[in-house]
């Protein structure tokens, strides 16, 4: 499983940005796609995750309202649509891939590189 993911950059507070990831190497019709974000001296956080067989959706509460998790089947690829943007999520944005049936919903087995998103005026 190849996961890359795009889209990272500069932006204004209250801005918008939209991250992509790229999936390769296998049928994901049984697996949770999932966002995570790893502030400098922070621990990794739970973004958002996404079903890819019924598109069920899950959110962080420090993203909830503003963050869009999103995929597209035909591109094999996994989006995350951030509006409204704070100075604190500024950080280095994971995507993540496991099966939909593993019993913790955290435990995700396959990781692209991080995405740096920085959040300033």
């Amino acid at each position: 499983v190849q996961l890359q993911a795009s889209g990272g950059g500069l932006v204004q507070p209250g801005g918008s940005l939209r991250l992509s990831c790229a999936a390769s190497g296998r049928t994901f019709s049984t697996y949770v796609m999932g966002w995570f974000r790893q502030a400098p001296g922070k621990e990794r956080e739970f973004v958002a995750a996404i079903s890819w067989s019924d598109n069920r959706t899950h959110y962080g509460d420090s993203v909830k309202g503003r963050f869009t998790i999103s995929r597209d089947n035909a591109k094999n690829t996994v989006y995350l649509q951030m509006n409204s943007l704070k100075y604190e999520d500024t950080a280095v944005y994971y995507c993540a891939a496991r099966r939909a049936d593993v019993v913790n919903p955290y435990d995700y087995a396959y990781w692209g590189q991080g995405t740096l998103v920085t959040v300033s005026s």
